[in-house]
């Protein structure tokens, strides 16, 4: 009975595994809603302790959504007239880098300077499609509108994600203990305690995390715009978004606002600057921002957070990246248990 039971449990994750990849495209939508949903019960529970459910589920998804169009109306123009300012530059920046950069380069491989590199003709194609563009939005809607089917994709994931978290957040609880009783009863007290250890680990890893990586983000793009680097937000923003594995967030933004400052400033020492800020933001995220927002309750590796990440992506795409912090909650928990089993069998305490 045993081994029939492992089969089952083998051939139901397979099954699992195999409709997730079929239907990527179409759990997008709805992953996305339950992760804003999970994340936004708690202050339902919290609330509906002195208002009643709906009015609380109303409440906080007006809030949660209320946020994202606010920032959303908010960065979008920021980040458009950062943009443009930064192409409308670009002509001079390559040049300078023809100057400068080129005859270092050409003298490191030892070859014409500039050989196989036409920068004059690069910089007039890219000042020429930016006028036809007319702008980032311009742009933008220009490939969206290529394809029906990409309008109708985006449309119908705006629409659904936003109903779909609604009646998640309303419904949230039921759902649960609906799973619940659905458990087998004797396997019903493991499974729960392992559901709450992945729980308690994957939510304080989610909140903690994004509140550190709002912040970051934050310290970093207005860091970078006191600095006057062109594109500030932009990249303060993808540095605070890879924040979530240390040292990559500072990685990737002195890379980028590094690389931007030397090509915009042409000198040195605003250089000096991006490096201060980012050695700023890390002093603020190992000592006041992870230790009082994410704790020592995690329990997830930067490591295992990496491979989860890029093996989910790598397996089942976008949705594997939606999944794969859950999955690796629960395996983690899962690890641990295994391990304390372990350190109080006969096996280790004879060998």
């Amino acid at each position: 009975m045993r081994h029939e039971r492992v089969w089952l449990l083998l051939a139901l994750a397979l099954l699992g595994a195999g409709l997730i990849y079929l239907l990527g495209p179409v759990l997008t939508p709805f992953l996305s809603a339950a992760l804003l949903a999970y994340l936004g019960n708690p202050l339902v529970n919290r609330l509906a302790g002195r208002l009643s459910r709906p009015l609380a589920v109303s409440l906080v998804f007006v809030l949660l959504f209320g946020a994202l169009i606010l920032a959303i109306l908010i960065l979008v123009p920021v980040l458009e007239s950062q943009i443009r300012a930064f192409v409308q530059r670009l002509p001079g920046y390559l040049d300078w880098g023809q100057r400068h950069l080129l005859p270092l380069v050409a003298g490191l491989v030892d070859s014409e300077p500039g050989g196989g590199l036409d920068i004059q003709r690069l910089r007039e194609a890219l000042a020429a499609h930016w006028q036809q563009a007319g702008g980032l939005a311009a742009g933008l809607f220009k490939a969206l509108s290529s394809s029906g089917l990409v309008i109708f994709g985006v449309l119908a994931n705006l629409v659904l994600i936003p109903v779909v978290t609604f009646y998640l957040l309303r419904d949230w609880n039921r759902l649960v203990a609906g799973i619940h009783e659905l458990l087998p009863r004797p396997l019903e007290p493991r499974i729960a305690h392992l559901a709450r250890e992945a729980d308690s680990t994957l939510s304080a890893f989610l909140r903690g995390q994004l509140l550190v990586m709002l912040a970051l983000g934050t310290v970093y793009a207005i860091g970078l715009y006191w600095v006057g680097l062109d594109l500030a937000l932009l990249f303060g923003m993808i540095a605070g978004l890879v924040s979530f594995v240390p040292y990559l967030g500072v990685i990737v933004g002195v890379l980028l606002a590094g690389g931007a400052a030397l090509v915009q400033f042409q000198e040195l020492l605003p250089l000096i600057g991006v490096l201060a800020v980012f050695g700023v933001g890390q002093l603020l995220e190992s000592f006041l921002l992870t230790p009082y927002l994410v704790g020592d309750r995690i329990g997830l590796h930067p490591v295992a957070v990496i491979f989860a990440v890029m093996a989910g992506g790598a397996l089942f795409g976008f949705v594997g990246v939606l999944l794969a912090l859950p999955v690796a909650a629960v395996i983690m928990v899962g690890v641990r248990e295994l391990r304390a089993h372990y350190l109080d069998s006969d096996l280790y305490r004879e060998a």
